[in-house]
């Protein structure tokens, strides 16, 4: 499992995603199933409309979803 860090933050639970900042720019706010997540990490494998949630743990992961993504602040 990767460890997400953009130089300057640590992964947190319940608030780190990586994203690709062509769509979503670093540092946005991000509502993701009624919790509000901080865009603080990009993924090689991240491109265009994906999100990866930093869960921690590879027992804590829950494959792909598709869900609504709103941008609260960029």
């Amino acid at each position: 499992m990767a460890k997400p860090c953009d130089g300057e933050h640590k992964a947190r639970l319940n608030h780190t995603i990586a994203v690709d900042p062509n769509v979503i720019p670093p540092g946005s706010k991000v509502l993701i199933d009624g919790i509000v997540y901080t865009a603080e990490d990009v993924g090689g494998s991240i491109k265009g409309n994906i999100i990866d949630i930093w869960v921690g743990t590879e027992q804590n992961s829950f494959g792909v979803k598709y869900k609504e993504v709103r941008i609260m602040e960029k």
